[in-house]
């Protein structure tokens, strides 16, 4: 029995698996800041390939005439199949990197197209710089707009600078935190599994306001991605402490009361954090791409304003850039207390 369960810790929890994190993390960073987000999407590959293969399928059964109930059930079954779909893919993944390692080069590589990074540092300089010169257009909202699935043609500058700094925050926690974890913890099926519901959140969670249809992939999602989101509102936090104009005790506070926080669908302590830290009002009413309204909360302290400007935009940059940089210093901290590179 012993025996097995130290068989069952190591393939869980394999230390091994973080140096795989660390250099997908800096091939996203590099790919993404070179290339920009994928067909104007900046969430993770993993999100595009499964929107393509069941968003339509999905919409299909998402019809607003059916029953709660029937959509309930149909919304379970999706998740179903996208779960044995996603499990499936990641033991494939699993049996390619171990076919062709490469030294660990064949998984790194494999596991920088399931999170996302660069694309978002992205998306945030070219918006930073199209609001300095006043020349914010199509071409400056265009990822933010496919990124979130919110319909920015009826925001104006400020509803758009809202929206990517708020994707700034929840991409931090759903695009990289939470599946490095899942990562370490599981291998690609772990990932595959978390990234699999994460897409249909995005698809069809409508920020938790969502029809029967998108309700089981928000509880499940929740369950996997819960923990992980208090980890990245903890990294946003504490970069405040380095980001010019933010204040780390006001990021602390946001983890406190329900007032003016935004609720786990709607961005959680990831966003709460970010916009108490920056002292700035996010969230509020968007419209969905479906054309879907959706009342999301305004989250940040009172007082703080939602006139979000490129100082916000720089200032919420470097806080996701310094988070980054703590995630990848807690991992390597790990890396080195389970004993990986100082041995027995």
């Amino acid at each position: 029995m012993e025996e097995f369960l130290l068989q069952w810790h190591e393939q869980i929890m394999a230390p091994e698996r973080v140096p795989v994190v660390l250099l997908a993390i800096l091939l996203s960073v590099i790919f993404g800041m070179i290339t920009g987000p994928l067909a104007g999407n900046a969430n993770p590959f993993l999100w595009v390939l499964y929107d393509t293969v069941f968003g339509m399928f999905g919409e299909r059964l998402d019809k607003r005439r059916r029953t709660h109930v029937d959509l309930l059930f149909r919304g379970f079954l999706l998740c179903a199949f996208v779960i044995v779909v996603s499990a499936y893919i990641g033991k494939t993944l699993e049996t390619l990197a171990a076919s062709e390692p490469l030294w660990g080069l064949t998984q790194g590589l494999i596991l920088s197209f399931l999170i996302s990074s660069g694309s978002i540092w992205f998306i945030l300089l070219r918006l930073y710089f199209a609001m300095a010169q006043k020349k914010v257009g199509q071409g400056a909202y265009y990822a933010v707009a496919r990124s979130t699935r919110v319909n920015l043609a009826v925001n104006d500058d400020y509803g758009i600078s809202r929206a990517a700094l708020s994707f700034a925050a929840v991409s931090f926690d759903k695009g990289l935190v939470a599946p490095a974890l899942w990562f370490i913890l599981g291998g690609f099926p772990a990932i595959c599994i978390y990234g699999g519901l994460s897409m249909l959140v995005w698809r069809y969670g409508k920020k938790g306001f969502a029809s029967g249809f998108g309700q089981i992939a928000l509880a499940l999602e929740k369950l996997m991605g819960f923990m992980p989101s208090v980890l990245a509102a903890l990294y946003l936090t504490l970069a405040a402490l380095f980001t010019p104009t933010a204040r780390l005790h006001r990021g602390v506070a946001a983890f406190w009361g329900h007032k003016n926080r935004a609720p786990y669908e709607q961005g959680g302590l990831p966003l709460s954090s970010l916009a108490w830290s920056l002292h700035v009002g996010l969230g509020g009413a968007v419209q969905d791409l479906s054309g879907s309204a959706l009342h999301c909360a305004w989250v940040g302290p009172e007082g703080a304003t939602a006139r979000i400007t490129h100082g916000h935009i720089r200032r919420g940059l470097y806080i996701n850039v310094i988070a980054h940089i703590l995630f990848v210093a807690s991992l390597l901290a790990l890396y080195m207390w389970a004993g990986v590179l100082t041995g027995p």
